[in-house]
């Protein structure tokens, strides 16, 4: 298979003064995507354990993180969790694990996409600049004026990917999750069809491979008990937002 040299890449983000964190235990491949990254304008940062990569988190967040899931001192899925947990830092998932359900379970943990080991490390780079450019959308549309949309009780942040429940607990979503979710926002109470929800993407397709997963995440994130189900599943159509949303 061969991907797309990133030196002909024609998108808005471009690797200056973006800073990246690869967390690999294994030397030899953390320095070919550190060097790779590097070449394409990046400032990438290796780490060797997960624990070294969280601290570092802790003081300053990058513009994305590429995660190795086979990790020494850490399960990857549990990292993908933590991160997740502090932030809404795009996350790509290197494995060995090409299990399509351990692909399935990283992007469920929060991940934005996946890459099985071995890999070209131009794929690496066309994969960090898709994902860059999809969080650059989501924060073109939230500096448009638009803050915050209120449904059901629920608030949500397209800005800094934050999800508050009625009863203030705080969640962040993943890239691709605010994408599909604002989506839905924007048209409550319409169906939309994949296609729809893939071309407010910007047809990305890390998006494309993942669209049902995430939207399951979604509705997992948004269910409590004895409350009504808020994303509905139109079988051969696509998707709904059932409550009434409130931007401002």
């Amino acid at each position: 298979m061969s991907f797309p040299d990133p030196l002909h890449d024609t998108g808005t983000c471009e690797g200056a003064d973006m800073q990246i964190y690869v967390v690999e235990d294994d030397a030899d491949i953390r320095s070919l995507v550190c060097d790779t990254l590097a070449t394409y304008g990046f400032r990438a940062i290796g780490f060797a354990t997960a624990e070294a990569a969280l601290q570092e988190l802790a003081r300053h967040m990058p513009a994305a993180v590429i995660l190795d899931l086979g990790l020494p001192d850490m399960d990857g899925m549990e990292a993908i969790n933590r991160i997740r947990a502090g932030g809404s830092v795009p996350i790509l998932v290197l494995s060995a694990r090409a299990h399509a359900s351990d692909r399935i379970m990283g992007l469920e943990f929060g991940a934005d996409d996946y890459v099985v080991k071995p890999f070209d490390p131009r794929e690496i780079v066309a994969r960090i600049r898709s994902l860059l450019r999809r969080a650059n959308r989501v924060d073109t549309d939230a500096q448009s004026g638009v803050r915050a949309a209120r449904f059901a009780g629920w608030r949500f942040e397209p800005g800094s990917h934050r999800l508050i429940a009625p009863d203030g607990e705080e969640t962040f979503l993943s890239t691709g999750e605010t994408t599909l979710l604002t989506a839905l926002l924007k048209a409550p109470k319409r169906v939309l069809t994949r296609d729809h929800l893939l071309e407010h993407g910007g047809r990305d397709d890390t998006l494309d491979r993942a669209i049902d997963v995430r939207i399951s995440r979604i509705r997992k994130k948004l269910t409590r008990p004895d409350a009504p189900t808020l994303i509905r599943t139109v079988y051969g159509s696509g998707y709904m937002l059932t409550a009434q949303v409130d931007w401002s």
